[in-house]
């Protein structure tokens, strides 16, 4: 039995029948134009029993475009396309939020549409390579995000908010992590500037926090989440003062009234916790995640939020290839392991066609 997990959850006013929550995972599956569309609706409408759905990270504007076919929040036609997919969820009883995600340096300009440079809070060049149209590419420089800027740029995030809940959906969630924009400010090593965003631990978090608190303003504190990962390496990112970063950082969105923090466990290497450094230092809804390549048996999550480490608990992979993962934990059935030949790209396999657990069943029966 796992009792916890099956509560329900009041977040900032929505009614979760459960608190497990299906964690933003980039499919790659919108159309050229970054618009979804009926394909990506049944993905997210097969899902809609997790306690809330955070959609896949979405562009706030074209210049912080990641990957080939990812969906924007930008433009009418982006609007519309998530509004099938917010209608389809509401519509099977979900709850959904998109997150809001600006790549930053990690891109490429024959993703950008006008092949665009990529931007960053400096120029520091990311390791690893961009996958384009069969080509792995160096990742270029950065240009670095000019201060006259910065306001635009905040204002990217404000506008794709208010866009989102113009397209149904309950709420954003913030992408402060992994490496991206808003993690690139947060990290002394990809944050060189000298201007009043860089520098000081105070000056790295201001950009973050300004931003959260923009989008707040425009849609409500209690429609904004925002994710973290303290610690953690990946995309080339690294912090050497993250013990010192994130407590200034969560002072600052404690006074938001955000729905949520959202954070990703750091790395054993680290040699301390990151979901504990933020529960620490954080009053308001927790969800927690064990880290993006390794999910927690159910078991394990549950006495996590019964140890008081988080009050959510967050699954990747395995809504993927679950799309009744709910179900499954509940009943104890088996849980079916993901292809990750066909995470990125591509059509329906892999994609909308993991069965449920009663049609696996039939399909054995026949």
């Amino acid at each position: 039995m796992h009792d916890r997990l099956f509560e329900t959850y009041d977040l900032a006013g929505i009614e979760l029948p459960n608190r497990l929550v299906m964690a933003p995972l980039t499919r790659m599956r919108a159309s050229a134009d970054g618009v979804m569309g009926e394909m990506n609706a049944e993905y997210y409408a097969q899902r809609a029993t997790a306690g809330l759905i955070v959609a896949e990270g979405a562009f706030p504007h074209h210049s912080g475009k990641s990957y080939p076919g990812q969906p924007g929040i930008e433009t009418p036609e982006q609007i519309a396309g998530w509004s099938k997919v917010t209608e389809v969820v509401h519509g099977a009883g979900g709850r959904i939020f998109v997150q809001v995600m600006h790549g930053g340096r990690i891109s490429h300009e024959r993703i950008i549409p006008g092949g665009l440079q990529p931007v960053a809070p400096s120029a520091v060049q990311p390791e690893g390579l961009a996958r384009i149209a069969g080509e792995k590419l160096p990742m270029p420089v950065p240009r670095a995000i000019e201060t006259a800027e910065i306001a635009e740029v905040q204002e990217h995030y404000a506008t794709a908010a208010e866009n989102a809940i113009e397209a149904g959906f309950d709420g954003v969630e913030l992408h402060s992590a992994n490496g991206y924009l808003l993690h690139e400010f947060l990290s002394d090593v990809t944050n060189l500037r000298e201007d009043a965003y860089g520098g000081s631990t105070e000056n790295r978090v201001r950009f973050v926090a300004e931003t959260a608190k923009l989008c707040a303003e425009r849609i409500g504190g209690h429609r904004v989440g925002i994710r973290i990962s303290p610690g953690q390496n990946v995309n080339s990112i690294s912090e050497t003062d993250a013990l010192a970063t994130y407590p200034l950082l969560l002072e600052g969105l404690s006074k938001l009234g955000l729905a949520y923090v959202h954070v990703l466990e750091s790395p054993p290497d680290t040699g301390w916790s990151a979901i504990d450094l933020v529960r620490a230092n954080w009053d308001g809804t927790l969800i927690i995640n064990s880290n993006f390549l390794l999910d927690w048996p159910p078991d394990v999550a549950e006495q996590a939020l019964l140890d008081g480490r988080g009050d959510l608990y967050c699954y990747g992979r395995r809504f993927i290839s679950n799309p009744d993962l709910v179900e499954r934990i509940r009943t104890g059935a088996p849980i079916a392991e993901a292809d990750g030949t066909t995470f990125y790209g591509g059509g329906r396999e892999g994609y909308t066609d993991y069965p449920a657990l009663n049609q696996s069943e039939a399909a054995g029966s026949a």
